[in-house]
């Protein structure tokens, strides 16, 4: 169990009978409130730091979906549009009609269908460190891009994503891995109905070469903006929370994004040629 930020609470909902951990920062009135969507095999634990440091401007919430961290499993491990649903009944749950949402790694395929079956819901997308996709098959291929990530993160996330990996399952991780890759991720992209802000990490092994981010890039909606976290490798969330949050808040705040001095990492938007 993580210690909490001051102000920051801790409750449970169901979602589809069984229950559902979600911890909630202090309420912020008039501001849409920020959902945070946690990444492949671990819990909303990793999602924290950048969540903390957004508390002062909206209400932020960060669940463990169905199966993960300590929330109640299901029979069967869910994909990602069961994941998507899981995270609509999180807001029916909290009577939240519309939020921003921030999904980070497999999170953001969660992110990319929330906001294709229910776009009214999602005011704007965050997409930090997507993953999925045929740059990360066949799966040695994936499995070996995670391992040398793992040498480029934190030391201090081990403490955070071992456990979780452990309680997730190498069978769970076999059935969703081939789930995420598989996912139509560049089409829901080029499809999105919502203004979406896209991070990457210039250390990211999961991402695809520049040439192939700046194609899709370029094919994207222009309310479809693109940012780099010089520094930052797949877990940004965790290990550059500043930068991060930094950039979520002047995109949120339509105002230039530039990096800030005084945290990790340096931050700048990718000007995309379109057609």
């Amino acid at each position: 169990m993580v210690d909490l930020a001051a102000g920051w609470t801790e409750r449970t909902v169901r979602v589809d009978g069984r229950r559902v951990l979600v911890r909630c920062g202090p309420h912020v009135e008039g501001a849409v409130p920020i959902l945070h969507v946690h990444g492949f095999a671990i819990s909303g634990t990793s999602l924290l730091p950048t969540a903390e440091r957004l508390a002062h401007r909206a209400w932020n919430v960060v669940p463990d979906l169905p199966g993960y961290g300590r929330s109640e499993s299901p029979p069967s491990t869910l994909g990602i549009p069961a994941l998507a649903d899981a995270v609509l009944e999180v807001l029916d749950a909290l009577e939240l009609e519309q939020v921003v949402l921030v999904g980070n790694s497999m999170g953001c395929p969660v992110v990319l269908e929330v906001a294709h079956v229910a776009p009214e819901r999602v005011h704007r997308a965050v997409l930090a460190s997507p993953a999925g996709g045929m740059y990360n098959q066949p799966f040695v291929r994936g499995l070996w891009q995670l391992l040398k990530d793992a040498g480029r993160e934190s030391p201090a996330m081990a403490r955070t994503a071992v456990p979780d990996y452990l309680r997730f399952g190498p069978v769970n991780t076999l059935r969703l891995f081939d789930e995420l890759v598989r996912f139509p991720s560049q089409e829901r992209i080029l499809r999105l109905d919502v203004p979406a802000l896209a991070v990457i990490g210039s250390r990211d092994p999961m991402m695809p070469p520049p040439w192939r981010v700046f194609e899709v890039a370029r094919l994207a909606p222009d309310h479809v903006t693109l940012a780099v976290i010089v520094g930052a490798a797949h877990a940004m969330n965790f290990s550059h929370p500043g930068e991060l949050a930094h950039v979520i808040g002047a995109w949120l705040d339509d105002v230039p994004i530039v990096d800030d001095p005084d945290e990790p990492g340096e931050s700048r938007v990718l000007q995309v040629p379109r057609d």
